[in-house]
């Protein structure tokens, strides 16, 4: 996610181009087009006319550098209000009320309000939402009394006029200015949430290859161990038998550096026919007697990501009962039984490690790649239960099978 020069995504930077043109622009616009050209064309004295347009630039210029500011430093949800430049604000302030003493002196009630609804609206982004309608509210009904106080004076029958029309200048102001701030806050908070989320898109998966990884490397590790072990027990007795365990460890060794570079390029696929296959291997190797009750057209109805699923819980399950069981004898029955394919691995050697002492399938206890690959079968539409028996511990897992990939 790329960022532009002020923190927030690349992708703001015409949005903030646009409010800024909105807001700051507006602002300084109205200024000059009401204000500026009374100052000139209106029949001042020079002196008053010197003073109002000095005025006007310092409003202007703090105008530009207030909101400016305001746009370049978004507050974030939750975080302290953005510092209010002081400095600034008072001497916007000061040439506001310049630029409404002198047209409100000269009985002119469509012009007094600007410079001061201006600088009340841009002091009310500083503040949080709430409280900044709250000003502007507050503003808006003060708004009447100098316009009315001064015409009333005057008995110049424009009362009503001067009353309302301030009131609706403070108001429109506030609407015009409010609403481009808010929605470019918003769009900025959208933003940071769609990079938080990239942000965990991204993690997720480096967790989902952590999880692959250790599945491949601690299940080949837990075989190249136990035969590695076999043949150095076998290599006086029968040191022919033994060389072919180590046989079978190197290609091991092998597969387990393809599988691993299989999985960092992103390709590797286990198949349910393959992991059946080579937990028979491996039970036999280790003297478990694997009793397997297969249908063997059942795979035919699965797609490949439910080959792979089934594979992983297959592969699970049997370094579970080379690793944490003193099994004798285990058993897989594998069908498909109501449109629904059901894989089961029982074994008879449950000896109280946490991982057999879990309940179900729905992540307690410290059986951590289990419980991970609960949550990809529950993600699939099907399910993965653990339990444990006496000294029995069988899992169970269950796929929609004859359905479109998911």
């Amino acid at each position: 996610m790329r960022t532009g020069p002020n923190g927030h995504g690349a992708e703001l930077t015409g949005f903030r181009r646009f409010t800024w043109w909105a807001v700051p622009g507006t602002c300084a616009f109205m200024l000059v087009l009401f204000t500026g050209d009374w100052i000139v064309a209106g029949d001042l004295p020079a002196p008053v006319r010197a003073l109002g347009a000095a005025a006007l630039a310092v409003e202007v210029a703090s105008c530009v550098v207030l909101l400016g500011r305001r746009l370049t430093v978004r507050p974030a949800t939750g975080a302290p209000p953005i510092p209010l430049p002081a400095g600034w604000l008072a001497a916007g302030g000061a040439a506001a009320a310049v630029m409404a003493a002198i047209p409100l002196s000269r009985y002119d009630y469509g012009v007094w309000a600007v410079a001061p609804a201006i600088m009340v609206v841009i002091a009310a982004t500083y503040l949080p939402p709430r409280r900044g309608w709250l000003l502007v509210a507050a503003a808006a009904a003060l708004a009447p009394l100098p316009g009315g106080i001064v015409s009333n004076a005057a008995a110049d029958g424009h009362l009503l006029y001067a009353a309302l029309f301030p009131a609706g200048l403070v108001a429109f102001t506030g609407w015009t200015v409010l609403g481009p701030l808010w929605a470019w806050d918003t769009a900025g908070r959208l933003n940071e949430a769609r990079m938080l989320s990239a942000e965990l898109a991204v993690k997720d998966e480096r967790l989902r290859f952590a999880a692959d990884l250790h599945d491949i490397q601690g299940h080949h590790l837990q075989v190249i161990a136990l035969k590695s072990e076999l043949a150095a027990r076998l290599a006086e007795v029968d040191p022919a038998r033994a060389a072919a365990e180590m046989a079978e460890v190197r290609q091991l060794a092998a597969d387990a550096l393809s599988d691993t570079r299989a999985v960092v390029q992103g390709y590797r696929r286990t198949t349910l026919d393959e992991e059946i296959a080579n937990a028979t291997r491996v039970l036999a190797a280790a003297g478990i007697d694997a009793r397997m009750s297969l249908d063997p057209a059942a795979t035919a109805d699965l797609d490949d990501t439910d080959r792979h699923l089934l594979g992983l819980v297959m592969r699970e399950a049997t370094t579970n009962v080379l690793r944490h069981s003193a099994a004798r004898n285990a058993d897989v029955d594998y069908r498909i039984a109501g449109g629904t394919a059901r894989l089961r691995v029982g074994n008879d050697g449950a000896d109280g490690h946490p991982l057999t002492a879990s309940g179900s399938g729905s992540g307690g206890g410290s059986g951590s790649g289990l419980a991970t690959l609960a949550e990809r079968l529950r993600a699939a539409g099907g399910e993965l239960a653990w339990d444990r028996d006496g000294d029995r511990f069988t899992v169970a897992a269950a796929l929609p099978a004859g359905e479109e990939p998911r």
